[in-house]
């Protein structure tokens, strides 16, 4: 199955959970900051995502959507 994912970049604060539990390596740490200051996670659509949502489920800004195709 595949998946892809949407990050709400005003509520990500970088933590980096998501980047850590994906088991694709799909999301990274970019250099653009929000404005409240924090560097945020985006997601890299070369890579095949599974649509697990482990890294919704480990968001604790719940700044991740998960879509199944």
């Amino acid at each position: 199955m595949k998946g892809s994912i949407r990050i709400d970049q005003e509520r990500c604060k970088g933590c980096s959970l998501c980047m850590e539990f994906c088991p694709k390596k799909a999301i990274f740490l970019s250099d653009t900051l929000n404005v409240k200051g924090y560097f945020v996670v985006s997601f890299d659509e070369g890579r095949e995502c599974t649509g697990c949502a482990t890294c919704a489920v480990m968001c604790p800004e719940v700044a991740i959507e998960v879509f199944r195709n």
